[in-house]
């Protein structure tokens, strides 16, 4: 086991464009390098596929034996622990029946047992990318292995080389036989397919490497636009125009080879979220993910600086946006417009103005404002003192062409203009102005102010309907208001809620969810006491905002000081959150739970297993004990001697069951200790050939004074040994003998007990060695399980490995392999 302290090993992935790159030879010439400069490096599995060039490349490096089958052998690695191990082939997907299913894995527990590893992959073996290969060369790629495991490398290196120095190394024969390199070229190796195939490979590490520049940006809080690669991001208010602006936002996008793509929807009410559809937005979503672009939804109560801030905390360095669908009156009346302020603050993003069917088409009166802009605060009260004052100056010149009743009609629609415009103040400072007005000029007597009962009525219905009318609109401005912000957030959740049914509910999606929705530089998930900012992480500068999501968890941002209109939303955010979370820890505790509920298992069945595999030789050994001791009976010489043989036998069946369950409760508390030293087969087979029962078949051996010393204790060996021609003896067929064989590998000594008997399936070879376990026995009279669980258990605390493998022609064979004795004995507890 692994101790909990060991650093995790480092993973160096060599990506090569296509196969005959030299992945492999890179592999080996950094694994000298590295030797050369005093690190322990082995070559755990290397493919030559008979190349002279890549065997000459392994002359100096220490090469590690394989396991059965030609596969890396993984417990030898962990045994010998190197500082560094070179794979061959990550995609490679093992034999059936070995521990690990894919090469993959392997190489997870090197890394997890502190080893660096050094690897290689081709492009076309990327799981994302599997189907795209096929495409271009027509070959499907049966072993894959998931972006993820190569994208989470430390180290990442592309092995490149230009399609017609591939071409000419495959003619001179460096890859292929002869007889296959014609089809090789004229089919998978074509110039075409190479040239596809380095881009994909130039792509995809370029989309790592930007990932890595993304990450620099952040952690040192960079702002700026760096023109690394072309970004162009895409604002889209869910109107028709969307499709529009994204096929020539596509456009721009593909002048620059892998630039991206980005659409963006402000949701809220103003802006770029006036009229949104959410039918439409859904469209242009799959049109922009259908043109390789990626989708985002954020909240921003300044479109402007919502749209500015994700540009560039995408590192954008182009802005699409629609031509504003006002019109110039419109324009004119309510100020400069979302396009206009995005173009005056974008400072160093490229900002595109794209003209379309609805670009000034918009109504006289912006009901779709959800609250009053600065310019018609400020130009309504104007308004109300300008416009009645022009009325009366025009109505002067026209005096005797209307009536009293048309010129304060005039006036009443001049009041009700104000009040769209600007509102309840704007409206009584036009009510107030065009009723004094229409008083002195055009109520006679004219040129004094009048205060009969007509005129002061008159007046009074006036100020009553212009204030009317203010209210009237003041309202329906709020309620459009409120309106838009509960569609705008119901938008916001709907997104989110549309993530997690598509599996993003894990808590890092959900916290970058929250980081792109809100525009902030950073979200994380703090368990520390609630109560005081002075336990933040310390940020000079930047405003923070926490928010508790159960206990002593908070979700905290930090970037911009959220305004208590967006907290709702970030409520919900953070309830979400709060579900993954609370997820999270109860799969913690289910898996906490597990090992108990393994361990109440194996008392369950150690009881019942027990309960009659104790009894049986104590019922033994007490019966024949009894009836030596009785007097009504004169025992025979010849009695004697088999009841005291038969207690005899009892009592060594119980001290071997005893021994076997205090090793194997030794073992799983880890305070088993061993004394290794050099041992050999012969010291230790006798006694293990005189533990076999009466009657049991003959054991034959070979070559067992041909291989070294192995490093052992020798009694647990004697107990592994014994224990496994056991297993096989009660096995093999009657008139059949058990086969025990010894080899040497590299520096492992590998012993086989080999039996001809029912053989084992695969699907149950790792189950015989869990205890309590008698897989095919039909009875009880065979022991509780223990031996092989034991054998294995001690053959592992002995850095040795026990496997099962088929016997040709029938049966089983186990395979216990253990280190050579070349280093001094050592004691160590397991």
């Amino acid at each position: 086991m692994v101790a909990a302290d060991v650093r995790r090993g480092r993973l160096k992935v060599l990506l090569g464009a296509a196969p005959g790159v030299g992945k492999t030879c890179r592999m080996l010439d950094e694994g000298r390098r590295r030797a050369e400069r005093g690190t322990d490096v082995v070559v755990a599995y290397v493919d030559c596929r008979g190349r002279r060039r890549t065997e000459e490349k392994l002359a100096g490096l220490e090469l590690l034996p394989r396991a059965p089958g030609e596969e890396l052998d993984l417990d030898a690695v962990l045994a010998r622990r190197p500082e560094v191990a070179l794979v061959d082939e990550l995609p490679h997907a093992n034999a059936p029946g070995g521990r690990n299913s894919a090469r993959r894995q392997d190489i997870e527990e090197l890394l997890a047992a502190g080893i660096d590893v050094i690897t290689t992959v081709n492009i076309a073996h990327l799981e994302s990318l599997g189907d795209v290969v096929e495409k271009i060369t027509g070959v499907p790629q049966d072993e894959t292995v998931p972006d993820d495991v190569v994208r989470r490398a430390d180290e990442l290196e592309l092995v490149d080389l230009p399609a017609e120095a591939l071409r000419r190394r495959m003619a001179h024969g460096d890859l292929y036989p002869p007889e296959r390199v014609d089809a090789a070229l004229a089919h998978y190796f074509r110039v075409g397919n190479l040239t596809a195939l380095r881009e994909l490979a130039l792509l995809w590490v370029a989309g790592r490497v930007d990932e890595a520049l993304q990450k620099y940006r952040s952690e040192h809080g960079i702002g700026g636009v760096w023109e690394t690669r072309e970004r162009v991001v895409v604002a889209l208010t869910g109107g028709p125009e969307g499709a529009t602006l994204i096929r020539r936002a596509a456009r721009i996008a593909a002048r620059s080879a892998g630039g991206d793509l980005l659409a963006v929807h402000i949701a809220r009410s103003d802006g770029l979220a006036a009229g949104a559809s959410s039918a439409a937005l859904a469209g242009q979503r799959a049109l922009v993910e259908s043109l390789g672009g990626s989708y985002h939804c954020v909240v921003g109560d300044d479109v402007p600086t919502a749209l500015l801030e994700f540009a560039r905390a995408e590192n954008a360095t182009q802005l699409v946006l629609g031509t504003s669908s006002r019109s110039r009156l419109e324009r004119f009346l309510t100020g400069r417009g979302i396009g206009e302020t995005v173009v005056g603050h974008s400072d160093d993003i490229d900002v595109h103005m794209v003209t379309h069917e609805r670009a000034g088409s918009g109504r006289l009166l912006p009901s779709r404002r959800r609250t009053l802009p600065t310019s018609r605060l400020i130009a309504g009260p104007v308004l109300g003192l300008v416009l009645p004052i022009a009325l009366t100056f025009l109505l002067d010149h026209a005096r005797g062409s209307l009536n009293l009743t048309s010129e304060a009609l005039l006036f009443l629609l001049t009041v009700v203009g104000v009040a769209c415009v600007g509102g309840v103040v704007s409206a009584v400072v036009a009510s107030v102005t065009a009723s004094l007005l229409l008083n002195y000029w055009f109520i006679p007597p004219v040129g004094a102010f009048t205060s009969t009962l007509d005129s002061v009525l008159a007046t009074v219905v006036f100020a009553v309907v212009a204030g009317t009318v203010a209210a009237v609109v003041d309202r329906s401005l709020r309620l459009s208001r409120r309106s838009a912000r509960a569609t705008a957030e119901a938008e916001t959740l709907s997104s989110l809620a549309g993530s997690i049914v598509r599996g993003d509910q894990t808590v890092p999606a959900l916290l970058e969810r929250a980081r792109e929705t809100f525009g902030m530089d950073s979200v994380e998930l703090l368990d520390a006491p609630a109560a005081g900012a002075s336990t933040l992480p310390p940020h000079t500068g930047v405003p923070v905002t926490a928010v508790p999501i159960g206990g002593d968890a908070r979700l905290v941002l930090r970037g911009r000081a959220l305004p208590s209109s967006e907290r709702r939303v970030l409520t919900a955010f953070a309830a979400h959150v709060t579900a993954a979370v609370e997820r999270a820890r109860l799969a913690e505790a289910a898996a906490e739970v597990e090992p108990v509920k393994a361990a109440d298992r194996m008392r369950t069945a150690l009881l019942a297993a027990v309960s009659h595999d104790l009894r049986t030789p104590l019922a033994g050994g007490w019966a024949a004990i009894s009836s030596l001791r009785s007097g009504d009976v004169e025992f025979s010489e010849e009695d004697r001697a088999e009841l005291l043989a038969t207690a005899d036998e009892s009592m060594a069946r119980l001290n071997r069951l005893i021994e076997n369950l205090l090793d194997m409760s030794r073992l799983q508390a880890g305070a088993l200790t061993l004394s290794l030293r050099p041992t050999v087969l012969e010291e230790v087979l006798p006694a293990a050939l005189e533990s076999l029962p009466p009657g049991a078949p003959a054991v034959e051996t070979r070559g067992l004074e041909t291989v070294p010393a192995v490093l052992a204790d020798p009694p647990l060996l004697e107990r592994v040994i014994a224990n496994l021609l056991g297993n096989a003896a009660r096995h093999a067929p009657e008139g059949t003998s058990v086969l025990l064989t010894a080899s040497a590998l590299a520096d492992r000594v590998e012993f086989r007990i080999v039996d001809r008997g029912p053989g084992l399936p695969a699907a149950d070879r790792e189950k015989a060695f869990v205890p309590f376990q008698r897989l095919g026995d039909t009875d009880n009279t065979t022991g509780v399980g223990l031996g092989l669980a034991l054998s294995r258990g001690l053959t592992e605390a002995m850095a040795g490995t026990l496997t099962p493998e088929d016997t040709p022609g029938g049966g089983l064979t186990m395979v216990l392999a253990l280190p050579a004795a070349d280093v001094p004995a050592v004691v160590r507890t397991a």
